[in-house]
């Protein structure tokens, strides 16, 4: 079952130049503030037209808000002159709804970055498609089951959006061949007690009604600040053997990515872990709706990962400021890891960070 997007590990060995810059930082506080996210993702709207039942930001609130079009776009061409890399419109809502987020992207993509959505797919209009498709790197579109009945069950949505979504990624891939726009489609389902039986069916369906290029299955895991705990205990070790069935699904076109590396990560005992968090603040960053930046997708509202608002100064008046430094202290002194989200995003990149930093390969010279 192959993984040509990497998905189911980590990329920071690709910017090696950062990787150095972070281990020769060490304490001290002048080096570490120039040491810019290569990551950014961003909340344009705080807003959801879906409830799904495993949503990790619930306790936000999907407040009515979103980001003013011109102030963005002023930010992330200055992150881009920074040294970041990539920005993916996500976040506490659903980017979609934001009436300009076509010419947002556009415009972060015109100022040197990579451009990503995680979206419900329900509101991926012609205009977006006109306006984005060209200057987005990928579009992974949640969809979280293979029947409109259950979709609507874990989404808490109308059957139709199933409908919709299913329409919408037809449409996108038929301008993707039109326009012959280097956009990545695809798809990603939380494996879930009401959805297991079905992942072969949308395997299936993405594959062969679709045409999308891949389909990635993975475990769910709980965010010790969400309200919901419906899946906190769920035991994964009855689905070892879904990767088995899924593998003969992908073809030369089509990948079914089941995250196998992070299912063992997810039974694994929570001290085999690295002690420290080596990567916040440094290789990543979200931005919310109202403004707020944060050093951990995980950690929103949380005020020790607040480091300062993009409405209100600059992003290199953030970076390089005294909420970053005081989070800084904070994660390598302090931090309790029991507290975070296991299987967060930047998982893998602490054990590889971990294993920089504590060098357990003997005679790592001799390379």
């Amino acid at each position: 079952m192959g993984d040509p997007f990497a998905i189911d590990g980590h990329k920071l060995m690709y910017h090696p130049e950062r990787v150095a810059a972070w281990q020769a930082a060490g304490d001290d506080w002048e080096r570490v503030r120039r040491i810019y996210p290569i990551y950014v993702e961003v909340a344009p709207v705080g807003a959801c037209n879906h409830r799904c039942t495993f949503c990790s930001v619930d306790y936000i609130g999907y407040v009515k808000r979103r980001l003013p079009e011109d102030v963005l776009c002023e930010r992330l061409a200055e992150m881009a002159g920074l040294g970041v890399r990539s920005v993916m419109f996500a976040g506490e809502g659903e980017p979609l709804l934001h009436p300009r987020i076509g010419t947002i992207a556009a415009r972060a993509a015109a100022a040197g970055l990579d451009v990503a959505f995680t979206t419900n797919g329900v509101a991926l209009t012609d205009r977006f498609l006109e306006e984005a498709l060209a200057a987005t790197t990928w579009i992974k579109v949640s969809l979280n089951a293979g029947s409109r009945e259950t979709y609507a069950r874990i989404h808490q949505t109308e059957a139709r959006d199933f409908d919709r979504v299913i329409e919408n990624l037809r449409r996108a891939v038929r301008h993707r061949e039109v326009t012959k726009a280097d956009c990545t489609l695809g798809a990603q389902c939380l494996l879930l007690p009401e959805n297991a039986e079905e992942i072969e069916d949308l395997a299936r369906l993405c594959r062969d009604e679709l045409g999308i290029d891949y389909l990635v299955v993975k475990p769910y895991t709980h965010n010790p600040a969400g309200l919901t705990r419906r899946y906190r205990d769920l035991d994964y070790r009855r689905y070892a053997d879904l990767g088995t069935r899924l593998r003969p699904l992908s073809t030369d076109r089509f990948h079914v990515i089941f995250r196998e590396r992070t299912l063992r990560h997810y039974l694994e005992d929570a001290s085999a872990r690295y002690p420290v968090c080596g990567a916040t603040p440094f290789f990543a960053a979200s931005v919310m709706a109202d403004g707020s930046v944060y050093s951990c997708q995980a950690h929103l509202l949380n005020p020790r990962f607040r480091l300062g608002n993009l409405l209100e100064h600059s992003f290199r008046e953030i970076w390089e400021g005294e909420g970053r430094r005081a989070n800084w202290l904070y994660v390598r002194k302090e931090l309790d890891l029991g507290t975070c989200r296991r299987n967060c995003r930047m998982d893998k990149v602490n054990r590889y960070l971990d294993r920089l930093r504590r060098d357990p390969v003997p005679h790592v010279n001799f390379i």
